[in-house]
Order: structure tokens, then C-alpha cells, then sequence
């Protein structure tokens, strides 16, 4: 399977899913969710939210990963961790913003054409990145 952002990238590139599909479905295994589920759950998220140009998919994605991450889970509980996951969030937007300038699509989209284009896989591999700086992985 290699690294997630092999996986990642495999997901964009040769698979084409969306920039949050591929993003989320590289780490369905460490979660333990299945990768077809959570496709069909992200479908809509790719081009900043249906093609609203709103937040980047690849930061959508990265959200749900963290929130897989860092979610106690408790239902009975629900703010058990939703406040540290909220802040997780924030730090996630901000180390994505330093590298890329902006966590919404329509500063991203620097290109043209039809996907995979090359600046939606960058948003993908720093998504990764972000997560791996994080420590999502380790959790």
C-alpha cells in the first residue's frame, strides 16, 4: 500500500478520486472504515464543496481525518474530545494556510482544465503532509 501519501496520490492521480476522497480513503485502514462507505460519503466535497470553490477538498479531508484521529466516539459523551478536536482543526487550517496561502479552492485553483490537475494534487500531498506533522498517523 506504501505511505499515505503514496496512497493519496495514487487515489488523485490513477484512481481520480476528488481531492477529499483521496485524502480520507488513505487512511480508511488505520481507522478501521470502509474505503467504499466513506467514497461515497465525500463524493460532494471535491472542487471546494460541489464546485462552490469553498473550502479545498484536501482540507475537507484532512478534517475528517482528524476527527477519526482524535474523536473519543462517545455518544454518550459527545464533548468528551470535541473541543481538542475543534482546536486541532484550527492548527491543521493554519499549518495548510503557511504552506499554500489559503485553505479555500478558489485561491488554489491556479489552473484549468480537466482533473487531476497538478495544483489540486499539491493541495492533496500538503493535506498529507499537514496530517503527518500533526501525528495523526502515530495516534
Amino acid at each position: 500500500m506504501g505511505t499515505n501519501k503514496q496512497k493519496a496520490a495514487e487515489n488523485f492521480m490513477e484512481k481520480r478520486y476528488n481531492c477529499c476522497q483521496s485524502v480520507v480513503c488513505a487512511y480508511c485502514g488505520k481507522f478501521g472504515v470502509s474505503e467504499k462507505d466513506v467514497f461515497r460519503m465525500t463524493e460532494g466535497f471535491g472542487l471546494g464543496m460541489g464546485g462552490l470553490m469553498d473550502t479545498c477538498g484536501a482540507v475537507t479531508g484532512m478534517f475528517l481525518v482528524i476527527g477519526l484521529a482524535n474523536s473519543a466516539g462517545d455518544m454518550d459523551k459527545p464533548l468528551l474530545t470535541k473541543m481538542d478536536t475543534y482546536e486541532k482543526l484550527r492548527t491543521a487550517a493554519k499549518l495548510f494556510r503557511e504552506k499554500k496561502g489559503s485553505v479555500y479552492c478558489r485561491d488554489l485553483l491556479t489552473q484549468k482544465g480537466p482533473q487531476p490537475l497538478p495544483c489540486c494534487a499539491e493541495c492533496v500531498e500538503t493535506a498529507i503532509e499537514v496530517l503527518d506533522e500533526m501525528g495523526v498517523d502515530n495516534r
